[in-house]
């Protein structure tokens, strides 16, 4: 188990913003993103049938295409399948994430984790992405968030299905690795508890960091490392208000989001520090993590993540977090300077 070995970088890239998630995204912006990408060196790139009912996985195919197959690692999801049956993606009932995609294809998506689902999402999201295999593939959203007291009748189906068949599609060598990609701690350490499920990895979004990482600190990232699978952290700015956005968690941020994020900016400011720099290196330092995937939609965000990525923030800045309990005591710190 390990998907460190598949991945080229610390940086990869998030495409759920390519699905139109919360604006209505031009094409040649949205191909230009990952344009961008590649050139600063991105070579992992992340999506999902969810993503726009299938836009964000139309748009990377089309952009990738140019590139050969071999030079970079694709990973997608499964869990939903699209039907040609039309909806209002603004009526959709998506749990805590109501109305994210509502510029997005009106394409109908169904939750469904069994066995057969998760074959015909894999053959349906080959087709849009224009590729012939993929390299990682993530259970998605079995959780709280989507699926409130259910969430534990879903992961039983995603356990009895979509997790036996990527572990075969593993051990046949038509996928490199498989994981889960959630929103949520809980479904992670359940399944870190399972005798049967082998995960190479976890893509976590928006539980480890700045702004929210004690619960994942407690049993997950230790035991994660322990077992050496793999965390990806995703929505590493906690979706954009930590770097200059007004969503957290999806939804406009609340006030007390808004006044942590302006106390974390005075004390950045005083060091001289970027807060999108900040965020990156904060998710990872943790030795659990294997890489971070912001999103972006326009294409000058890719040259500000590598630069965040690449920038030298002084010790004093973490000492500083720490002392106003902006970092939880228990958190590795870039460095390893506190």
């Amino acid at each position: 188990m390990s998907i460190k070995h598949l991945l080229t970088g610390k940086l990869g890239f998030g495409t759920a913003p390519l699905g139109n998630m919360f604006r209505n995204i031009p094409e040649d912006e949205a191909l230009a993103t990952v344009d961008a990408a590649w050139d600063s060196g991105i070579r992992y790139f992340d999506t999902a049938p969810f993503y726009g009912a299938g836009l964000a996985e139309i748009r990377l195919g089309a952009a990738l295409k140019k590139h050969r197959r071999d030079d970079y690692i694709l990973s997608t999801k499964v869990g939903r399948i699209l039907l040609d049956e039309l909806e209002d993606p603004a009526t959709r009932e998506l749990g805590e994430k109501g109305g994210l995609f509502e510029f997005g294809r009106k394409n109908k998506i169904v939750d469904d984790y069994t066995a057969d689902a998760t074959l015909r999402s894999i053959e349906d999201s080959l087709k849009r992405l224009d590729t012939d295999r993929l390299d990682i593939v993530w259970v998605h959203d079995i959780a709280q968030d989507f699926h409130g007291d259910n969430w534990l009748a879903q992961f039983e189906i995603a356990r009895t299905g979509a997790f036996r068949v990527l572990t075969r599609l593993k051990e046949e060598g038509v996928i490199k690795a498989w994981g889960i990609g959630v929103n949520k701690v809980e479904p992670l350490e359940l399944t870190l508890d399972l005798a049967e499920a082998q995960p190479d990895g976890f893509l976590l979004a928006g539980r480890y960091t700045l702004l929210d990482h004690e619960r994942a600190l407690q049993r997950l990232m230790p035991e994660a490392a322990r077992q050496h699978v793999d965390i990806v952290v995703g929505g590493p700015y906690s979706s954009g208000i930590l770097a200059g956005g007004a969503h957290f968690e999806y939804q406009k941020a609340s006030p007390e989001i808004i006044a942590k994020v302006e106390r974390i900016k005075a004390i950045a400011a005083r060091h001289g520090v970027s807060v999108k720099a900040a965020a990156l290196q904060f998710s990872l330092a943790n030795p659990a993590v294997a890489a971070v995937i912001p999103g972006a939609s326009r294409p000058e965000r890719l040259a500000e993540d590598l630069a965040a990525l690449n920038s030298v923030i002084p010790a004093a800045f973490w000492q500083e977090m720490r002392t106003e309990n902006l970092v939880s005591r228990a958190a590795p710190l870039p460095g390893d300077t506190i």
